[in-house]
């Protein structure tokens, strides 16, 4: 199938599109945020690290006369910045978005979280991983959105992703690459290196990906770039959604802490619940893993 068809044009998809993601599991949507919207992120982002949206655990005192770059050159990510920004919140259920998940997921969909990433200059990137390790749906209809806030280059640390998406999740092994800030990872050698994708964007586009999809992220080269990205996860409403936060919350058959961006929610009837809090994502990550 041409590569072609992983490019959504003009922000509407088409049956080629569909094709293509079901078969690779990814899709770009080049500039389908507009630069007034990513200059509107670009300053939340800001706000949020410098504690205006709300005080969040491990956030450093901000001298008055520190650059908005000297601050977020002390951070790496902020999980679930939607919970304290009502702009960051708005943007999940953005309409051209929206229109992309409904076409590729269900009518129905609900959000179940954000994350805000600012990677800095020298700052490590994500090693080789699938979303569904880490948030289980009973439905494989998890899908990663990937918003370019700034430009995402391979100096700058974009995404890479490896088409075609395996029909099971992959082993974890230790991670001995100081390109990324994880201890464990997935070894992909079996791709050779042709198989690894760069995601280069510009700002202002939008990465979809399936949560079986291969994807990571390598360190910020540059001395001066940030990577700036907002990546929200969304699956069908249809599934319930057995994920106790990487073991932050008890366990759950259905975590109803969600948000509906399209359609109607089955289980409304169970209501909705506040259980996950916004936190600092650490220079060294170790989630769910006994590596």
């Amino acid at each position: 199938m041409s590569k072609k068809n992983a490019y959504i044009r003009k922000g509407s998809i088409s049956s080629e599109n569909i094709a293509f993601y079901k078969q690779n599991g990814y899709l770009i949507a080049a500039d389908l945020l507009s630069g007034n919207e990513i200059t509107e992120l670009k300053k939340e982002t800001a706000a949020i690290f410098r504690g205006e949206r709300g005080y969040v655990d491990g956030m450093l005192a901000v001298d008055g006369v520190e650059s908005d770059d000297d601050i977020l050159k002390k951070y790496v990510a902020i999980h679930f910045p939607h919970k304290i920004s009502s702009v960051i919140y708005n943007y999940l259920s953005h309409p051209k978005i929206v229109h992309v998940l409904t076409n590729i997921i269900s009518p129905n969909v609900k959000c179940m979280q954000s994350m805000l990433f600012v990677k800095g200059p020298g700052k490590a990137g994500q090693a080789w991983h699938q979303d569904e390790f880490y948030i289980p749906t009973r439905d494989r209809s998890l899908i990663g959105v990937w918003i370019a806030i700034d430009d995402a280059s391979i100096e700058n640390g974009c995404l890479w992703i490896i088409p075609g998406r395996p029909g099971y999740l992959m082993r974890r092994v230790n991670n001995h690459s100081d390109e990324y800030a994880d201890v464990d990872s997935i070894d992909v050698s079996k791709y050779g290196s042709a198989g690894p994708v760069p995601v280069e964007v510009a700002k202002g586009s939008v990465v979809f990906f399936d949560g079986y999809t291969l994807h990571s992220s390598k360190r910020n080269k540059t001395t001066g770039c940030f990577r700036t990205a907002l990546v929200n996860h969304y699956m069908s409403a249809e599934s319930m959604l057995p994920w106790d936060q990487d073991g932050k919350l008890p366990a759950t058959e259905d975590l109803r802490d969600i948000v509906m961006v399209a359609g109607e929610d089955p289980y409304a009837w169970k209501g909705v619940v506040d259980a996950n809090k916004p936190y600092l994502r650490p220079e060294v990550l170790k989630i769910k893993t006994k590596l």
